[in-house]
């Protein structure tokens, strides 16, 4: 197959190992820049020009789209699909899950358990808000955040509302959460390919930290997840629409709950953790499913 790997840099972990890992099973390879590709949109035949090239002849697309380039890397893999090219996430999907506060309302929708969570706009409402989540130690969070950025820790109630209204007062979108203090500082990332969870981390934050996230200094370990944490992990995955996720869990004292769903989950953690070849796994779930007209969303937002 000739598969695309839409990013930024060829030289990051996740990249160069899903490089490798198709050409080892055969197939050709090709990065591209996803700020680089470019498209004519009104046509008869729908294309993607690169470097001064039209791109063409692809099997399969890969993205691995960073979250500051959402916007224009989703228009990109849709034009992709237009083409007839199968994406390994779908543009839907991708959109679906960079919403936070989307995702979140999809996730309950199908009875997924979640955090407690809170969103609002005016100043007004921020004692309720507060009460609604079920008071101080509570978790602000940045709409827009990724890698434990924008995510605040408020252990009072007075620091809570100095923290939403500071928030607020920047007209920036803020998502408000209980905090899971069983949980120790610690997640549980679920990796998950097709229907099944692939490989799994304990993801522990350092000592006075409460993100986990390993960009942030937290420690991974092997662990081995309980049948109801799967089974959360793949619902979440296929609610949001996406082949290939990471899913985000707390353990909690009325069971796992999520707290994200991430469409391009990095390799680096999970590969080195675990010891498997989750970028194989990869190119193998493209090799069985990609053909064209086999997407899963069928284009519904």
């Amino acid at each position: 197959m000739k598969i695309a790997v839409l990013s930024r840099n060829p030289r990051l972990y996740s990249t160069r190992r899903l490089v490798e890992a198709g050409q080892q099973r055969g197939h050709e390879m090709q990065v591209i820049d996803t700020l680089r590709a470019y498209m004519n949109i009104a046509s008869h035949k729908p294309q993607i020009h690169y470097r001064g090239q039209a791109l063409e002849g692809f099997d399969a697309v890969i993205p691995r789209i960073g979250a500051s380039v959402t916007f224009y890397g989703c228009a990109v893999l849709r034009q992709f699909e237009m083409m007839g090219v199968y994406p390994l996430n779908e543009s839907v999907a991708i959109s679906r899950s960079r919403d936070k506060l989307r995702a979140l309302q999809l996730l309950s929708r199908k009875g997924i358990g979640l955090p407690v969570t809170g969103f609002a706009h005016s100043p007004d409402d921020i004692p309720d808000l507060i009460q609604m989540v079920g008071g101080a130690p509570l978790v602000i969070k940045v709409l827009e955040g990724t890698q434990g950025m924008g995510v605040v820790l408020a252990e009072t109630h007075k620091a809570a509302e100095s923290v939403i209204e500071a928030f607020l007062g920047l007209k920036q979108d803020i998502m408000v959460q209980e905090y899971i203090q069983e949980a120790g500082g610690a997640d549980i990332r679920c990796f998950v390919v097709g229907d099944k969870v692939i490989a799994a981390m304990k993801r522990q934050a350092k000592a006075g930290e409460f993100r986990s996230n390993l960009h942030r200094g937290g420690s991974a370990s092997l662990i081995k997840i309980t049948p109801e944490e799967r089974m959360t992990a793949v619902r979440a995955a296929r609610v949001m629409g996406l082949n290939v996720a990471g899913v985000d869990i707390l353990r909690s004292n009325h069971g796992p709950l999520v707290m994200e769903v991430n469409s391009s989950p990095g390799l680096e953690g999970i590969e080195t953790t675990t010891g498997k070849d989750v970028a194989g796994m990869i190119i193998q779930y493209l090799e069985k499913n990609a053909e064209p007209g086999q997407t899963r969303t069928k284009g519904r937002g």
